[in-house]
């Protein structure tokens, strides 16, 4: 099972591309535009499946809430985006989003399910900003619905991820295996820093 987390991993680092993350929106429309955004940008892929990883890594409640978090303030952080409300330091946060939560999963720290969603709700502020100034032509309401889907979508397979290496491989191993996949989104964010 680890085998298969780290070659999917690898297909996610090999298959996307920031260059390609726009859609044209008059030729594919708002939504598609606003949803394919953080599926070809690997700074989004990875740093929405770890808050995934790191919600089933808590577990309980935050298997909604934190996603949740999320999403709700991404929304907040497109809204004053498109307002023309500053955020300095928005790629380099974005890209620490990346670091710091695969670090967080890879070492699995106990901490309350507020606590974690306060953390990923101040990361996803700036993801958010970050899609509301790369609109470019599409409409407002159907892009932010297509990112904010895909987005959700990711959380989820992130959960999904974690809760399968936990309960179908023993406990340990489970535990290993989320780890793992914390450390290599955590290089990956470290690789795109240097790279960038």
């Amino acid at each position: 099972m680890i085998r298969r987390l780290l070659a999917a991993l690898l297909v996610v680092l090999i298959g996307t591309a920031p260059a390609f993350a726009h859609l044209d929106p008059v030729e594919h429309g708002s939504f598609m535009a606003g949803f394919t955004h953080p599926l070809f940008g690997l700074d989004h892929i990875l740093a929405m499946v770890a808050v995934g990883l790191w919600a089933a890594s808590v577990g309980g409640r935050a298997l909604w809430a934190v996603p949740s978090a999320f999403v709700a303030t991404m929304a907040i952080g497109f809204a004053a985006a498109i307002l023309g409300l500053p955020l300095p330091f928005v790629e380099p946060v974005i890209l620490a989003s990346v670091i710091f939560i695969g670090i967080m999963v890879a070492l699995a720290l106990p901490l309350p399910t507020a606590g974690v969603a306060a953390v990923v709700a101040f990361f996803a502020l700036f993801h958010g900003h970050a899609h509301g100034g790369e609109m470019g032509e599409a409409g407002a309401f159907g892009y932010a619905a297509g990112f904010l889907a895909a987005t959700a979508l990711l959380h989820a397979a992130g959960v999904a991820l974690g809760v399968v290496a936990g309960r179908l491989l023993a406990t340990r191993r489970g535990l290993a295996a989320t780890r793992i996949a914390g450390g290599l989104t955590a290089l990956g964010g470290l690789w795109l820093t240097i790279a960038g």
